[in-house]
């Protein structure tokens, strides 16, 4: 069998087409995709939910109405009820961890005098109404409803309002569980790019957000792009990845494993692997298509691993660590003995995990930090949704007659200089 990942040297030519290639994924909208999804973004701002009705008719064969678009809340209530105790308990203890983490995030409202006088700050409140995208493809994500809908109450969030798709054979039990579990306000059975439209817009039946977030196919991800402006979004995610800085002690199972883990994902899910060990490289080789054998999921995970998983060999751990900082991974594990020595030297990524006992899995379902996180490059200018996502800052102004006497002629004269007469009179008024 051949190797599953394809091996590259950190430099030269050979490295920059691979990088290139991994940078490519998912990174083009489709100029289809985009037209389709205009349309329907437009007709349901037009036509609320006739609209949005006739397309959840269309795409997932259910007909809704006004009455039955909304699951009630006590469905939610029954379905957390009927878990296997165990699997709710789990549930909760993912639930705990996230909200103590997210806690940690919150900002307060400050204020000082400055030296003229003058009340400076800054009014921090939370947005009056978010909308979360529940995916309802081949799998359901409970995890994904806790990780977007926990930080947003814990940032104190008005009223959260999730959507996911509709159904013949109804939501999945685990989703309205977490639903229940993470405190969703209110659940509408609608998907697609007509639900992004629906949040942004409103309809008679679905109100109005102020941002939404959450992940989806590329339809929802370019519905998103488009209303962006009239709503705020999360962020517009690409593909899954992980890379591994592993040293030549690292355990081979285990890197294959982690490696599996985010390859399984997604035919264009990005498993990268590097390391100074031209032997390990050959043993996690080995490893893989021993693993990949067993897994359920191994023709997707096959794919991925042929189209973009990589071992690039470095000439240290030092320069492994300037690879991953040029990658920007959404995933970066620390293979490392020591990791936490190596940690300083990371720029960019989105999660770093320290060390073998620490797999991305972990951080996927009950660490505590959220597993929404930037990808293709984007940790080298973004960050892992949190409660700073669902909040606004307000700057606060306050003057006195002895401030202005002090700092408004410096108002006038900088007005003047740039031809604003108005801004220059309404301080000059003040100052007579």
């Amino acid at each position: 069998m051949a190797d599953l990942l394809t091996v590259v040297p950190a430099r030269g030519a050979a490295f920059a087409r691979r990088l290139a290639l991994l940078e490519a994924r998912g990174g083009r909208t489709d100029a289809t995709i985009e037209h389709t999804v205009r349309a329907i973004v437009d007709d349901v701002r037009r036509r609320g939910d006739a609209a949005l009705f006739a397309y959840t008719r269309r795409f997932d064969g259910v007909a809704l109405t006004a009455r039955t678009v909304e699951v009630p809340r006590a469905a939610m209530e029954r379905a957390a009820a009927a878990l296997p105790r165990a699997v709710r308990r789990d549930l909760e203890l993912a639930a705990r961890r996230i909200r103590d983490f997210h806690r940690r995030q919150r900002q307060a409202s400050w204020s000082y005098r400055d030296a003229a006088g003058a009340l400076l700050g800054q009014q921090v409140r939370a947005l009056d109404r978010v909308g979360v995208y529940i995916p309802g493809g081949t799998a359901a994500y409970p995890s994904s409803v806790l990780m977007n809908v926990v930080p947003a109450k814990v940032a104190g969030v008005g009223e959260v309002i999730g959507v996911t798709p509709a159904k013949a054979d109804g939501i999945p039990t685990s989703v309205l569980a977490a639903a229940h579990v993470a405190g969703l306000d209110r659940l509408f059975r609608i998907g697609g790019a007509q639900a992004i439209a629906a949040l942004a817009y409103g309809t008679k039946s679905v109100p109005r957000v102020d941002k939404i977030c959450g992940p989806g196919n590329a339809y929802v991800a370019t519905a998103k792009r488009l209303v962006f402006g009239s709503v705020d979004i999360d962020m517009i995610a690409g593909p899954s990845e992980v890379l591994i800085v592993a040293d030549g002690r690292a355990t081979p199972a285990r890197v294959a494993a982690d490696l599996l883990s985010q390859a399984e994902h997604d035919p264009l899910a990005a498993a990268m692997l590097v390391t100074p060990s031209a032997a390990l490289v050959r043993a996690v080789q080995r490893e893989l298509a021993t693993q990949l054998a067993r897994l359920p999921r191994r023709a997707i995970a096959r794919r991925a691993l042929r189209r973009h998983g990589t071992a690039f060999v470095t000439a240290s751990v030092a320069e492994a660590i300037d690879v991953a900082n040029r990658i920007a991974p959404e995933h970066l594990e620390l293979a490392v003995a020591r990791p936490r020595r190596w940690l300083p030297a990371v720029r960019h990524a989105g999660a770093i995990f320290l060390g073998e006992d620490s797999p991305e899995p972990f951080g996927d379902y009950l660490a505590g930090p959220n597993h929404v996180l930037p990808t293709g490059g984007s940790a080298r200018f973004s960050s892992p949704l949190g409660v700073y996502d669902f909040i606004k800052r307000s700057s606060v102004i306050g003057a006195s007659p002895a401030v202005l006497r002090r700092l408004g002629p410096a108002v006038v004269r900088l007005a003047e200089l740039e031809g604003l007469d108005a801004h220059a009179r309404a301080v000059r008024l003040r100052l007579r």
